[in-house]
């Protein structure tokens, strides 16, 4: 018996998400039936049979249809796809992370800038070439060792960084090297770009805590199995030049005198 047909006979029992899947996808592309169908080069009716379940289609269809929408046959046939859904990365092996980058006439790695605005793009775009390569980018001779990405930030979450910040960051290939304490631009499916604190030492599938500098703003975990890319925070770029310190006053000496006296009363209490 040849492969082709085992995995044909194993079809019928995951037949029940291809219907929807079909039906998803071709409507995420914003396809009628009508052309979808002369994109596959089937009739119309065909179309409606299989999102409606009252026909099944071949085997042979189904890889065309999966590559048509650019799926894997096992995530189009095992996977119900709709909107929290995301693929599996390429040959199931999910320790495997693709990064595109692009490199300018001397064969330096540029750094690519990821606007706010491109902020929504880059979580389907982060790993192919085309879309990396229509980012805007620049060179910075300083970073020459590791590969980094800029990042335009917004919000005060990480005060005294204001928005519209641009974090330049290195990208980190190995998550375990994530050091506590240390600040990263981290990518994930469902917060996106986010710029913080990581809080814990970073295991593969498990939580990733996230911390902002502005106390305000809570503590939260995310998924390890929902992050994408981390970059390790270098440097960055803003238009808000620092404020010289404001001049002491006696009161501020007295408050600073006072808190120092009432710190050495408590370690002598110790």
């Amino acid at each position: 018996m040849s492969i082709k047909l085992l995995i044909n006979l194993a079809i019928p029992n995951f037949m029940s998400n291809i219907p929807s899947n079909i039906k998803f996808l071709r409507k995420k592309k914003g396809l009628t039936q009508q052309q979808f169908a002369d994109d596959l080069g089937i009739k119309r009716s065909l179309v409606g049979a299989y999102e409606e379940e009252r026909a099944d289609p071949k085997y042979e269809l189904l890889t065309k249809i999966a590559s048509y929408f650019d799926v894997s046959i096992d995530d189009f046939i095992n996977e119900i796809i709709d909107e929290k859904w995301w693929p599996k990365p390429k040959g199931n092996q999910p320790n495997i992370r693709v990064l595109s980058i692009s490199v300018d006439k001397d064969e330096n790695e540029n750094i690519e800038l990821v606007p706010l605005k491109a902020s929504a793009g880059y979580l389907n775009g982060y790993a192919d070439p085309e879309y990396v390569a229509k980012l805007p980018k620049f060179y910075l001779p300083m970073f020459k060792q590791g590969t980094y990405r800029a990042f335009e930030i917004k919000g005060d979450s990480m005060l005294p960084l204001l928005s519209g910040t641009i974090i330049i960051a290195e990208y980190v290939e190995n998550w375990a090297d994530v050091k506590p304490g240390d600040t990263y631009v981290v990518i994930s499916k469902n917060d996106g770009v986010v710029y913080k604190r990581i809080g814990n030492k970073f295991k593969e599938y498990r939580k990733l805590k996230l911390f902002s500098d502005n106390p305000v703003y809570k503590p939260y975990e995310i998924s390890g199995e929902d992050v994408l890319e981390i970059w390790k925070a270098k440097g960055y770029i803003s238009t808000h030049l620092p404020t010289p310190a404001p001049e002491p006053t006696l009161e501020s000496l007295t408050a600073a005198m006072a808190q120092m006296q009432r710190s050495i009363a408590s370690l002598q209490g110790n």
